[in-house]
């Protein structure tokens, strides 16, 4: 791999990048891509065949699969060895993620056991709460839950109501409150419960185990999706809570809470990234075997649109999160090489592409909704019927935009963090979108037009971040302060980033494997590009004019709205059949092929 270090979160706006600098997912190691087949194994042979049993919540069958998944090694992926793990590095442990996340409620269960469950300790704990507790949670001999949200306090995580006071003898905190949509909760022996000592300001965590004396649990909570995933409320009533059970330092929860936040982003993209393959795999099959007026319904033009669609989804997807996640790694190894302690460098590499987290955060759950919602449709009358796996995907997917943080939270988040990083002189915005606003004012050099396709698509991503720049500039620059109450601008301007972020990583991608396997055996793979970024370009054509009409007037909003349509042109080809070569290599391989 070359060298990464220079790169940060938010820099691919400004950064030119080069095929050759990112991983794609046709690089996989024989040894990664066993443990994904251990993984894919698990499912069909442990999952797929009781859902139904899982969804009604059977006794114990959860808890079960967990305890397997550790005994495969499959809870202690990222675990180091001497606390009980693999201790596999960040890229394996989304590949398995990946793998899982045609689970269903098991890879919810998984995720949130692996993830919120045991992170807090292994990456916060002092060293004789890591020898306590991981070594268990890593063989799933005891469970992990995440006690962060509170009835008032769901967004706004540090409002939480819950209280802990140090008790006269200076031995205890004594803990008060209530949490909820705590998943694992029916059966968590590990708790990570987030509360404010006295009036701080800031919340603390604490580590308290399911037999403390005052810990009570309401019944299962009823769902719309993921029905097989333990969901309670949980009420502390004088917790007695050791001291040295207080996580990291007094007033580090709010600080812990958003990191691993960051890591449940983009896990969540891994695991929503999985689960969408699947459906699609659904969709073609069903596809291939429903006849009407005489032939399989993958026969017309219609269906075939559909299955081209969700591939191309799944394939932008796909290379936007392994791009990122191969960042990650770099950063992680830089920072240990640098000398830092590895948890440490691995919640510092993971913050510094914080805004990459939220963009897959949102373009994962929005893929996968599209998936379940395109499956639904394929399979008509059946897909609304409980006999199909399709109409539990359906069911399942929805709570992905809302998990880790609303997409609405995400996509502020998004354009925040940017803008922070360029305040704090860590990303020049500022010069590129001068630059971006004298090109405005310019005559367009039209040049001699390409007619490589790599070449024509760099230039448009190109485009795509003039776009961005112009848009997120004018509006900085127009409305100042107010611009963070501006959330619809916001929102737009984060649409812009995400839809950039993805196009350019299918670009590099397609490219990458171009150099890899010769153009002529990634005909579809060129054809997906090519549709991903007309569609991007109406996507960010539209989000900037929604943007741009909101605040801007007179003369300015004109000349604005010339340089939007200037940078969001699109390649003009036949993308009805691009889609159509697209779908006939999956109908032809009776599986998602990509």
């Amino acid at each position: 791999m070359a060298d990464l270090k220079a790169i940060t979160g938010g820099e691919y706006l400004i950064r030119k990048t080069q095929s050759t600098e990112i991983f794609i997912p046709e690089e996989w190691a024989e040894e990664q891509l066993m443990m994904k087949k251990m993984c894919e194994d698990f499912v069909e042979q442990d999952i797929v065949p009781h859902l139904e049993a899982i969804d009604h919540q059977e006794e114990g069958r959860m808890e079960r699969l967990l305890e397997k998944a550790g005994e495969l090694g499959l809870l202690g992926i990222s675990v180091p060895e001497d606390l009980g793990g693999m201790g596999m590095d960040f890229k394996t442990s989304m590949l398995c993620t990946e793998a899982l996340g045609q689970g269903h409620s098991f890879s919810v269960a998984y995720g949130a056991h692996t993830g919120i469950g045991t992170l807090p300790i292994l990456y916060y704990g002092n060293a004789d709460q890591k020898a306590k507790f991981i070594p268990k949670l890593a063989t799933g001999e005891w469970k992990g839950c995440y006690c962060l949200t509170e009835p008032g306090s769901g967004s706004d995580a540090n409002s939480g109501k819950t209280r802990a006071v140090l008790s006269e003898d200076g031995k205890h905190y004594v803990l008060n409150g209530q949490k909820m949509w705590i998943t694992n909760g029916g059966f968590a022996h590990v708790l990570t419960v987030f509360a404010k000592i006295d009036n701080d300001e800031n919340l603390s965590a604490f580590i308290l185990t399911r037999e403390m004396e005052g810990i009570s649990f309401n019944a299962e909570e009823k769902k719309m999706g993921i029905k097989g995933s333990s969901t309670r409320q949980i009420f502390f009533n004088n917790v007695k809570v050791p001291v040295e059970n207080l996580l990291s330092e007094r007033g580090n929860g709010f600080k812990i809470a958003v990191n691993i936040l960051n890591i449940g982003r983009i896990k969540l993209a891994g695991g929503v990234l999985g689960g969408a393959k699947g459906v699609v795999t659904d969709s073609i099959r069903y596809a291939n075997e429903r006849e009407q007026f005489g032939r399989p319904i993958s026969k017309y033009g219609a269906i075939r649109f559909k299955l081209a669609e969700q591939a191309i989804r799944c394939y932008a997807l796909e290379s936007a999160t392994y791009r990122a996640t191969q960042n990650i790694d770099d950063a992680i190894q830089a920072l240990i090489a640098s000398g830092m302690d590895k948890g440490q460098a691995v919640l510092k590499g993971i913050a510094s592409f914080a805004p990459e987290c939220a963009i897959l955060k949102v373009l994962g759950s929005e893929t996968l909704d599209y998936c379940v919602d395109e499956g639904v449709q394929i399979y008509g009358g059946m897909g609304y019927s409980a006999e199909t796996r399709m109409e539990r995907s359906y069911r399942d997917s929805r709570i992905n935009r809302i998990f880790e943080g609303t997409n609405e939270i995400n996509r502020l988040l998004t354009v925040d963090m940017i803008l922070k990083k360029a305040l704090k002189g860590e990303l020049d915005l500022m010069g590129p979108a001068m630059n971006v606003a004298n090109e405005l004012m310019s005559i367009p050099d039209f040049g001699e037009a390409s007619e490589d396709v790599f070449e024509i698509h760099h230039a448009l991503v190109e485009k795509y971040k003039k776009a961005l720049l112009l848009v997120a500039g004018a509006a900085v620059q127009k409305l100042a302060m107010q611009l963070e109450k501006e959330q619809e601008v916001l929102m737009s301007i984060a649409d812009i980033a995400i839809q950039t972020y993805a196009a350019e990583s299918v670009l590099l991608r397609t490219e990458k494997l171009s150099q890899l396997k010769g153009r002529d055996a990634i005909a579809e793979q060129i054809e997906m590009m090519r549709c991903f970024f007309y569609s991007a370009a109406e996507k960010i054509s539209a989000a900037g004019k929604e943007a741009l009409i909101s605040f801007g007037e007179g003369d300015e909003l004109k000349m604005m709205l010339m340089g939007l349509r200037r940078f969001t042109k699109s390649e003009v080809f036949n993308i009805k059949e691009s889609r159509r070569v697209i779908a006939a290599k999956m109908i032809a391989s009776n599986q998602y092929p990509y």
